[in-house]
């Protein structure tokens, strides 16, 4: 078992970051972004770096997009596609790591995970999950998602001393929003979140070895969960997201592997977003008191706020994609099977698209052209949701505590792609009751 899992962690994870240090150490500027420790704090001044080389900058083993627009046809590209899980390695590596991966559940990086398959897999997943995601459909969690958001504060309240938002609310939230999705029982939420803070560790290429044998128990445990769960939803549906897919027949019927993929991607990817989201804004609202005071006096504003939020820290920094043929891009042509990554973070930032952007406005009338949520195929079909929640956490939380103020040092966690904090210490403040 320990050979085995060394041996899909560096197929997967370990060699790919040897090369990327290698390539950085020769003086490569993408890697760095994977592989550099130093940029962990603040990157957003490599990323204004890396973008003034040119809208897309090619080094030795890997591409990548650094403007608004070239980031944009990259993820609109039919010329590219996310590697279908290992496409990129030689064919007797692919050949090792599937027989390894046959005796081994599936994390949320391996096919048939929508993150790691293209069209037409994925359009077939996107159009069965797709309905659950509509205006209409989001809209039936709102009422929810407020009573979430208000319980925990309620809790919060009591607390005399620091608190650390992010453990005892950025989390909990999002992870109620998708219990319900999935219709997991609440006697086993908490297990849900501390399984699925490990899963989603694997969605980080940089992964360590021993992260990775962390994250791989854990995926072991949630695939059982998730198998148990599956057999009562077949014998009693209810009207969550995955009893429905349970309830497929005929030619939508989604196999055992594919509700497990779905199931855990929910949690990992949509989980991981929001809490981000959630602890970003936090910051960002502690850090601008006149940005707070906007959203006092116009409420109106939060959907924007939060769009905002998303634009000048995404939490996802950067994806990856492989080129399926010779491929222009912003006028460069990109050699097949080169790995483009996709710089979201620094696309996000692009003066020419977002005057000032380094400030942070509220009031921003482009910021909804942000591309944290990707674009084109693999545009987030939870956008959406994830949206509705961070605009209810984060008005709920500052109309209930109107003086929070943060007390400590953030800490960040250690993952590159994924860019949040495990923990935010904050001063509560001024207590103003519910309703």
């Amino acid at each position: 078992m320990e050979i085995a899992t060394l041996t899909r962690w560096y197929l997967g994870f370990g060699l790919g970051r040897s090369l990327l240090r290698m390539a950085a150490r020769r003086g490569d500027m993408i890697p760095r972004a994977l592989v550099d420790p130093s940029l962990q704090a603040d990157p957003y001044p490599f990323f204004e770096e890396l973008r003034a080389r040119g809208p897309v900058v090619q080094e030795r083993l890997t591409a990548a997009t650094t403007s608004h627009a070239a980031t944009k046809e990259l993820l609109r590209s039919p010329d590219v596609g996310v590697g279908g899980g290992h496409g990129e390695l030689p064919k007797p590596l692919r050949r090792l790591l599937a027989g390894l991966q046959r005796a081994q559940v599936l994390g949320p990086m391996d096919p048939p995970s929508m993150l790691a398959v293209d069209a037409p897999r994925h359009t077939r997943y996107r159009k069965l999950i797709s309905r659950e995601f509509t205006a209409r459909a989001v809209a039936r969690h709102e009422e929810r998602i407020q009573a979430v958001a208000e319980r925990l504060l309620d809790d919060l309240a009591a607390e005399t001393g620091d608190v650390d938002i992010v453990q005892r609310y950025a989390t909990l939230l999002p992870v109620a929003v998708i219990g319900d999705l999935l219709g997991i029982p609440d006697d086993q939420r908490d297990e849900l979140l501390r399984l699925g803070n490990d899963a989603a560790l694997t969605l980080d290429p940089g992964l360590g070895l021993a992260a990775y044998r962390r994250a791989e128990r854990s995926i072991r445990e949630l695939h059982a969960m998730i198998e148990a769960h599956i057999v009562r939803l077949r014998e009693n549906p209810g009207e969550d997201l995955l009893s429905r897919l349970v309830m497929l027949e005929g030619e939508d019927a989604l196999t055992d592997v594919e509700l497990h993929a779905i199931a855990l991607l929910t949690l990992g990817a949509g989980f991981e977003t929001t809490v981000n989201l959630i602890g970003h804004g936090v910051l960002l609202l502690a850090e601008h008191p006149e940005q707070r005071a906007l959203l006092t006096d116009r409420p109106e504003l939060w959907p924007n706020a939060v769009e905002e939020m998303l634009r000048i820290q995404p939490p996802v920094q950067f994806t990856l994609r492989v080129t399926y043929v010779p491929t222009t891009i912003a006028g460069q042509t990109i050699a097949k099977g080169m790995p483009v990554t996709a710089m979201i973070a620094a696309a996000n930032r692009d003066p020419s698209v977002f005057p000032e952007p380094e400030r942070f406005d509220v009031t921003r009338a482009n910021a909804h052209d942000h591309l944290a949520f990707s674009a084109g195929e693999h545009y987030c079909v939870g956008s959406g949701l994830a949206r509705l929640e961070g605009a209810i956490a984060l008005r709920t939380l500052f109309e209930r505590f109107p003086d929070l103020a943060v007390t400590g040092t953030p800490e960040l966690r250690e993952t590159r792609v994924l860019r949040g904090y495990d923990r935010i210490p904050v001063v509560l403040g001024t207590r103003v009751a519910a309703g």
